[in-house]
């Protein structure tokens, strides 16, 4: 949703069409090959190219992002049941085997992922980090879109970002009732 807001502004996204649209991700995925060879020590040149545009990088791999460049940041964080319930229908879809850890376990993990990375994060002079909630972004999309170009410092096209959140592509939505919390699709 970040990388469709973010080209629907006005910035160039990067992105090497290489991974098609798909049930899981029907408006695409806006990712570039080069990204998966950061943490295997391979070429980074290609990052002198694209300063001043969108690359989506997953957490995983900021940590392997050279010192050499500026990096801005935006953190899209989203419920995780919803992160969990996402990823087990991926899974299906494909065809692959389901994991075996647990779903608590799966998050208790990605939670202290999320907080080492944030914490490597914080004392790289060479990120700035925008944290936004993925349910603020569908439920005030000009905001979200406003705060964005702010943090960017740049110009970019705030109705038309704002106009390129879907909410009918929340799927795997989480709904409350009292305590219990389930994982449903909508």
């Amino acid at each position: 949703m970040a990388m469709r807001m973010l080209e629907a502004g006005g910035l160039e996204i990067v992105s090497d069409g290489i991974r098609a649209a798909d049930e899981s991700n029907p408006k695409g995925y806006y990712e570039d090959e080069r990204v998966k060879t950061l943490d295997k020590g391979a070429d980074t040149s290609w990052l002198d190219g694209v300063q001043g545009k969108a690359v989506k990088i997953i957490s995983f791999l900021l940590r392997d992002l050279p010192e050499a460049h500026t990096y801005k940041v935006i953190f899209l964080h989203r419920d995780m049941a919803e992160v969990l319930a996402s990823q087990r229908k991926m899974l299906d879809a494909r065809g692959a085997a389901p994991d075996a850890i647990p779903d608590e376990r799966m998050a208790r993990g990605y939670r202290e992922h999320l907080e080492t990375v944030k914490r490597l994060l914080a004392r790289r002079p060479c990120f700035e980090i925008l944290d936004l909630n993925y349910r603020d972004v569908l439920a005030n999309p000009i905001e979200a879109s406003q705060r964005i170009t702010q943090f960017l410092g740049i110009a970019l096209n705030v109705p038309r970002m704002a106009g390129a959140v879907d909410e009918t592509l929340h799927h795997n939505r989480v709904t409350t009732h009292g305590d219990r919390r389930s994982a449903s699709d909508g």
